[in-house]
């Protein structure tokens, strides 16, 4: 199963509503409780790093019985340097998004703690690619 996401840049009011979606759906697999905490956070703290950073973006995620794969691309000014922004407490984040309580430089290390594999890819000026993938172990 393959649900898509549109995430408007800026847009605080619904910003959430992609990956709250995506917890309900998954809700509805026999899958840990774990896991679908894990999944919950990592593409609350992915989209709102594309809301607050971003033009615009897409959240693809793809539902198998083993396996659970993620793509959230967005158009945007891109990660000058990544290994600086997986620093716990790095941001490049305006005083106006510090000020309604985001951009505290931990959404990337929370995504990458919170998923099996990650891979991160940007291209300044042009917008960033974020791929994790998750193993299933279904409840018996």
């Amino acid at each position: 199963m393959k649900i898509e996401y549109y995430i408007e840049g800026g847009n605080f009011s619904t910003a959430g509503s992609a990956s709250s979606e995506v917890k309900k759906t998954l809700k509805q697999f026999n899958i840990s409780p774990l896991l679908l905490r894990k999944v919950a956070v990592a593409l609350y703290e992915a989209e709102m790093n594309v809301v607050a950073h971003a033009y615009r973006g897409i959240m693809s995620v793809d539902i198998q019985p083993f396996c659970i794969w993620v793509v959230v691309e967005d158009e945007g000014p891109g990660i000058e340097d990544i290994g600086k922004a997986m620093e716990e407490g790095f941001s490049t984040a305006t005083e106006e998004v510090r000020q309604m309580g985001f951009g505290a430089g931990m959404g990337l290390p929370n995504i990458k703690k919170n998923s099996d594999e990650m891979t991160l890819t940007s291209t300044p000026g042009v917008g960033t690619r974020l791929e994790l993938s998750y193993f299933v172990k279904l409840n018996n």
